[in-house]
């Protein structure tokens, strides 16, 4: 299994960037945290949040209901399950998806939650409209009731983060104000099983990939198993803190910033020998808002090296990419 270790590092050697700052009205307070942002983006493109404000006994809810999900018998997950033409909601079976393109599916299962209308209760059509959907809820009315708030959380810290990033960037805190106006976030509950003893090549519980939208939150358990592929080291672990999040780019903002920033290529190798779980909170904006260079990250004299998008084509794009890799497979 040599092909998927990891190398041990110490928990500094991925950014602790203290959010806090950013609720505060002292414009320095912000600044702070916009400067220290600027470092982890232009470095690894993965840090550490702490300060966010989500109640702790919101995450221990959260995860609490997410293993309840998975422990359902399979017949009863595959009630919600997802399908084609169910707006990419509800249960995907384990090796559902394949993450890295030559490798065996992924081993984990997951559920998809996200908005289901915007703030006036329509969902518009044709590429306005990817993203909303109704959500496919399994009969616990708990379930429902904690993963909503969280996701309503979550959005909420998102959103301000996104202010930090462009503070980061020496833009108005305001600056992505369209892309966040009625984003589009999905919540992703995944659960990996112990990595087998005798794997196929290359098969791991998530393959190696970037993320597809804004930025990414992620809580995960006390077991590990993310790694982020860091130009000096190789893979390094991302080991867990208790209360913080992971936080990493994901592709638009590297389009945004025309790579200044970087969406930075991560997988989950489960060898804890224990049930692994995480919930990843994909921030993904408006989804027919234009993504285009920032004209203070372009290179004089050098082409955008990107053409202009919006989330909903990239995202169709990425879909079309890793589950007909697994139809392949």
């Amino acid at each position: 299994m040599t092909d998927l270790a990891a190398r041990t590092v110490e928990t500094s050697a991925l950014p602790v960037v203290d959010m806090s700052g950013l609720y505060s009205t002292e414009p320095a307070d912000r600044a702070a945290v916009g400067r220290a942002l600027h470092a982890a983006c232009v470095d690894k493109g993965f840090f550490y949040v702490v300060g966010h404000g989500v109640e702790p006994e919101l995450l221990d809810a959260a995860f609490e209901e997410s293993r309840r999900f998975f422990a359902l018998p399979a017949e009863d997950k595959r009630r919600v399950a997802m399908t084609a033409d169910n707006y990419g909601r509800g249960y995907e079976d384990l090796r559902g998806q394949t993450l890295e393109a030559g490798a065996p599916p992924d081993l984990k299962e997951g559920y998809y939650l996200g908005r289901e209308c915007r703030s006036d209760g329509t969902v518009p059509e044709g590429d306005a409209g990817m993203g909303f959907g109704p959500n496919l809820w399994p009969a616990r009315a708990e379930f429902r009731e904690v993963l909503t708030e969280y996701h309503r959380r979550l959005t909420e810290v998102a959103t301000v983060l996104m202010d930090g990033l462009a503070l980061s960037l020496d833009l108005p805190a305001g600056w992505f104000g369209d892309f966040c106006a009625e984003p589009t976030p999905t919540l992703r509950l995944l659960h990996y099983p112990p990595q087998p003893p005798n794997p196929l090549p290359g098969e791991k519980g998530a393959g190696a990939h970037t993320d597809w939208g804004g930025i990414t939150l992620l809580a995960q358990d006390s077991h590990g198993g993310l790694q982020v592929l860091d130009e000096r080291e190789g893979w390094i672990h991302a080991a867990p803190v208790p209360g913080a999040f992971v936080v990493n780019l994901g592709d638009l903002m590297a389009r945004w910033t025309n790579d200044l920033y970087r969406s930075t290529l991560h997988r989950v190798v489960n060898t804890s020998g224990a049930e692994r779980y995480s919930m990843p909170f994909f921030f993904s904006g408006r989804p027919d808002a234009e993504i285009v260079t920032i004209p203070t990250c372009r290179r004089p004299g050098a082409p955008d090296r990107y053409p202009p998008t919006t989330p909903a084509a990239h995202t169709r794009q990425r879909q079309r990419e890793t589950y007909e890799l697994n139809m392949a497979g």
